[in-house]
């Protein structure tokens, strides 16, 4: 059971991550734009977008945080520390 539930994890970690940014500016447009019929499913989905695009935002510019710690050696090209 919890391999199944590790694997939706992933999928949906994967899934937003690249299709945030076209579900938050897509929806609307196919909404208004297009004149699609509204969809209750599509509607939750973009606002937990808009909410991850947020999160996303004030990491980056208000807590200045990166998913990789400097202690990490993330940055580095060769993963070795640089000798001075």
């Amino acid at each position: 059971m919890s391999k199944i539930l590790k694997e939706f994890y992933g999928v949906g970690i994967l899934f937003f991550y690249y299709m945030k940014y076209i579900i938050l500016i897509g929806w609307p447009l196919l909404l208004y734009g297009l004149e699609y019929k509204p969809n209750i499913i599509m509607d939750i989905l973009w606002v937990y977008c808009l909410a991850l695009v947020t999160k996303d935002l004030i990491f980056r510019f208000v807590l200045k945080r990166s998913h990789c710690d400097a202690a990490s050696q993330c940055h580095t090209t060769s993963g070795k520390p640089k000798k001075p």
